[in-house]
């Protein structure tokens, strides 16, 4: 609903016949620590309509991929503690989206964690304030956009890959790893970039 963030219909309708013109795909960068991004784009290929949410970096041969959504979610997502750690660390020398409260709120729909700390509704609430939603508003959408996240993302491990050097051992993530590094078919150097960049600690040596 518009209103929940301080908005109108007619600035609304403005705002989704850019995002929906096919001529176009808008993506935003969300830049971080380490030369990485997270990506927002709309992809419109003809028939084929939806949001992509990918990891970047320059080195890396193509873009991996954290969510997609195109009517339902597809993908890992993102724990509360990764999309924390990204929102707050901007990469200033690169392009993209410098501001936190606006990184927080673009980075908000990959949200897939089972338990969020205490904080999570009022960084939420201060976001949205940040951004110009009213106040008396606020709360209530943070509130409702927490409340329907997706759960957390339940990574075993894949099978050997050629791209990774390796396999991922079968068991959970410990707490202090990001969910995300095992949901990802990363070589060993690159994981442990990651894992740098998002305050992680390492997969375990027997994973690549």
């Amino acid at each position: 609903m518009p209103e929940w963030f301080g908005d109108d219909g007619a600035d609304t309708d403005a705002l989704s016949e850019v995002l929906l013109d096919d001529r176009a795909w808008p993506a935003f960068r969300v830049p971080f620590q380490g030369g990485h991004s997270t990506v927002v784009v709309h992809r419109k290929l003809i028939g084929d309509f939806g949001i992509d949410y990918l990891l970047t970096r320059p080195n890396w041969p193509r873009a991996e991929a954290l969510s997609s959504y195109d009517g339902d979610w597809y993908g890992p997502g993102l724990s509360w503690r990764d999309i924390a750690c990204i929102a707050g660390t901007p990469d200033p020398t690169a392009p993209g989206v410098h501001d936190t409260a606006a990184r927080l709120l673009l980075l908000l729909p990959l949200l897939a964690d089972d338990e969020l700390p205490p904080e999570a509704p009022a960084r939420v609430n201060a976001a949205l304030t940040a951004i110009g939603a009213p106040e008396d508003s606020a709360r209530n959408t943070a509130d409702h956009i927490l409340r329907n996240r997706r759960p957390a993302a339940r990574c075993h491990g894949g099978a050997d890959s050629p791209l990774s050097g390796g396999s991922h051992r079968h068991t959970e993530p410990d707490p202090k790893e990001s969910a995300v590094l095992w949901a990802l078919n990363l070589t060993r150097s690159r994981s442990d970039a990651l894992a740098g960049a998002l305050g992680s600690g390492p997969l375990p040596a027997s994973a690549s």
